[in-house]
């Protein structure tokens, strides 16, 4: 993504946008945290250190849309946790970088028990 001034060029790297996503997933309630989207020998990994894994970003024109690989708190429901991972990484990466959020879709990759009992 690039926005021409007149003093130059301005471009926003794809990680730098995944980046603002991963922390605005991560702290939003019901969240564990990232999962790869690469799911093919079946284990799910919860990713804390490396924060652009678990989303993808793909920039059409002056749009982004965005893909997030997440795992869920077992007993939250899935859908508000998703309504609010979608409403939270759109105003976090609109007012980040003043660039209007096409769609985010939210992938649950998993869900973990924190508490057993």
């Amino acid at each position: 993504m690039a926005e021409e001034t007149q003093l130059g060029k301005i471009e926003i790297s794809p990680k730098v946008v995944a980046t603002i996503v991963s922390h605005a997933v991560l702290s939003s309630y019901g969240v564990v945290g990232m999962a790869s989207k690469n799911i093919a020998d079946g284990i799910v990994q919860v990713l804390q250190r490396e924060s652009h894994r678990g989303v993808d970003v793909h920039v059409e024109g002056d749009q982004v849309s965005i893909d997030v690989y997440v795992v869920i708190e077992y007993g939250t429901r899935i859908s508000s946790v998703a309504h609010s991972i979608m409403n939270v990484v759109a105003y976090s990466v609109e007012r980040a970088l003043g660039v209007p959020v096409a769609c985010v879709n939210v992938h649950v990759q998993g869900l973990r028990v924190s508490n057993p009992d």
